[in-house]
């Protein structure tokens, strides 16, 4: 088995993955032909045939399967030995703290926080979730790095001065809606849609900012106000009203919701925001870093800036 090498236990391993050399080759960036390449020098290797072929394409053969076998546990063995070492070379370690507000902590921080992690695992990063106040206190008081809160129509004015702010999201305000509902349709609704719609809003300790109806609606009528946003979409689901969601994590929303943009001339917009103190360190620079990139990747956009 010498001429066994780690290239090769890889294609093996997706070709039984896949069921198909053409799939393999999809996944692992490789020629079709190249795949062919691998699976014959590892036949050569091993001394016999590793898949069989059929109708919807190739199975592994006995021999096939414990390759398969021991190659996944070979693999996870090498990526790991590949991770400590990227953790000795690279030169971010050392703890990092963030805050979000809990809609932000949804979707946009994990998927931040995985990437951070892949790039720099000698980083150890604690996340706490709160309302901004709380957050901006314990960004100004040195316990938080990085905090991410939402800014703009219908927040409080946060006073931000001396901080450095990245903008993450623009216009970043959506409707949840019943899955089935008459506003699923498709297309933006209007606020004149909105009106005559029973709402699920949130409720907190005093200064803690809200969700409540859409900002520009007039009297709208409030259904429900509870305290978690999770609670709200699970209200949304069951049919009991409809409520706002910041568009950074409209992936979040469980089965039985959709969520619907909104054309407002009269709303001048809401915004995500990462904040920093001046002199940031590498560590949270990365971390910002990590999270445009992500929220770029959730609006399908350009970063802003």
């Amino acid at each position: 088995m010498a001429e066994v090498t780690l290239a090769g236990l890889r294609v093996i391993r997706e070709v039984a993955a896949t069921g198909s050399f053409t799939a393999a080759a999809a996944a692992l960036g490789y020629t079709q032909s190249a795949i062919s390449r691998q699976v014959a020098m590892m036949e050569a290797a091993a001394g016999t045939a590793l898949f069989e072929r059929h109708a919807r394409g190739v199975r592994p053969s006995p021999a096939g399967a414990l390759l398969v076998r021991h190659a996944t546990t070979a693999l996870a063995v090498v990526d790991t030995a590949e991770q400590e070492l990227a953790g000795l070379r690279d030169r971010l370690a050392g703890r990092l703290s963030i805050g979000a507000f809990p809609a932000a902590a949804a979707v946009l921080v994990p998927r931040a926080l995985a990437a951070l992690q892949a790039r720099h695992p000698g980083l150890v990063v604690t996340l706490e979730e709160g309302a901004t106040p709380a957050l901006l206190a314990r960004l100004r008081g040195g316990r938080t790095e990085v905090v991410v809160i939402g800014v703009g129509d219908g927040l409080p004015g946060y006073d931000l001065t001396g901080l450095h702010q990245d903008v993450l999201t623009e216009d970043d305000l959506r409707v949840a809606v019943p899955a089935g509902h008459r506003l699923a349709r498709g297309r933006p609704a209007t606020v004149a849609d909105l009106r005559d719609e029973r709402w699920i809003t949130g409720r907190g300790g005093r200064g803690e900012p809200q969700f409540g109806a859409w900002p520009t609606l007039g009297e709208p009528r409030i259904a429900h106000a509870v305290h978690s946003w999770t609670t709200r979409l699970g209200m949304v689901a069951a049919g009991l009203g409809i409520a706002l969601l910041p568009g950074v994590a409209a992936a979040s929303v469980p089965t039985g919701v959709e969520v619907i943009p909104v054309e407002d001339p009269a709303w001048h917009g809401r915004a995500a925001v990462v904040v920093t103190r001046p002199g940031r360190s590498a560590g949270a620079t990365a971390m910002v870093a990590a999270l445009r990139e992500q929220a770029t990747e959730l609006r399908g956009a350009p970063a802003p800036g």
